[in-house]
């Protein structure tokens, strides 16, 4: 990282290294890395207290491309590099940058674990639903019956739904975006800095060398005012070409009503500290048992909780060390010991 000029002069060119971008031409991770550049002078945070953490993947080259502090390191364990980097410096800004396979394959043991821990760190978990950097195989998120070059015949396993996989997880903040939504993406990103512990941010990303178009009913002009549904806290559920259509909650259970037909009282209002709302909004997929719901782009759920790291050193300044075992002598023959004849 070179030489960091005061901090209220910062702009997104000094977050950018001087290092080539090794993406493939038209890569959705580009406009995830820009908006990331555009997004941290804003966050008024020195970039020596920055640090991004990878894995391995497309998505895992992230670190060398800030000139910030990074790691790029091993398949599926940043979760845990990034949780001992927070414990040894809360000051520390850290985030974490990781795939659909690398953070939901190997590494999503320890990704629920990090949830349900709480440091306070960002996951950004970029999601193309499939393996692009080993050129093509399913990944956890692909789709059933997805013919690859591992699936020949069409993968036969249920993918993840890494929303709902991580609500499961007792995550207090939850989101998702698209690599085409550059003012939701930054507005999240500004949010999951803000939140008081493990923020994770699913993005919708385009591969296309090896799945080109996976999510374009979402960001295509002619279609996405009918396909995607943006949350706003506060705001009523509401898409359609002219807005015509909203979510209503019969008892517990969410129906599509015409707006000619019901008051916009009627419908439901987004509230992100509602957890079961929360939960019924990660299951909206447009697939059997799911029925036909627009697919929910934004904030779905953010409620603060005990943060790992102030746990820990809570416990540390009400420690008191027991003298008698600062004698190395002591502490190998004092306590639980016996002799064998």
């Amino acid at each position: 990282m070179s030489n960091s000029p005061s901090n209220a002069s910062l702009s997104a060119a000094d977050f950018s290294s001087d290092q080539q971008l090794r993406w493939c031409p038209s890569c959705g991770d580009f406009a995830i890395l820009k908006q990331m550049q555009m997004t941290l002078p804003r966050l008024g945070i020195p970039r020596e207290n920055i640090v991004f953490v990878s894995g391995i993947g497309c998505s895992s080259r992230f670190p060398y491309y800030m000139n910030t502090f990074g790691m790029h390191s091993i398949h599926g364990r940043a979760p845990a590099i990034a949780t001992g980097l927070k414990l040894v410096n809360p000051e520390l800004s850290v985030w974490i940058i990781t795939g659909d396979g690398d953070g939901l394959s190997i590494g999503g043991n320890h990704l629920i674990h990090l949830l349900r821990r709480n440091p306070d760190v960002n996951v950004l978990l970029f999601n193309n639903q499939i393996y692009g950097l080993t050129k093509g195989q399913y990944s956890p998120t692909s789709e059933f019956n997805k013919v690859t070059k591992s699936t020949p015949f069409g993968s036969v396993d249920h993918p993840f739904n890494p929303l709902a996989l991580v609500l499961g997880a007792d995550a207090g903040f939850i989101a998702r975006t698209m690599d085409k939504e550059a003012r939701q993406m930054q507005q999240l990103f500004e949010a999951a800095h803000a939140y008081p512990g493990t923020a994770f941010i699913e993005i919708y990303q385009n591969c296309n060398i090896f799945n080109d178009n996976a999510f374009e009913a979402f960001s295509a002009r002619e279609s996405r005012k009918e396909t995607a549904l943006f949350l706003e806290d506060g705001k009523p559920l509401v898409f359609g070409k002219k807005e015509e259509l909203g979510i209503k909650l019969d008892g517990h259970v969410p129906r599509i009503v015409s707006l000619e037909e019901h008051s916009i009282e009627d419908l439901w209002i987004h509230d992100t500290s509602d957890f079961w709302k929360a939960q019924m909004l990660v299951r909206f997929f447009d697939e059997p048992g799911h029925g036909h719901f627009p697919r929910p782009f934004g904030l779905f759920f953010s409620k603060p909780k005990p943060r790992l790291e102030q746990l820990i050193h809570n416990q540390l300044e009400g420690f008191k060390p027991d003298r008698s075992t600062q004698n190395l002598k002591n502490l190998l023959k004092g306590g639980e010991t016996w002799m064998v004849s």
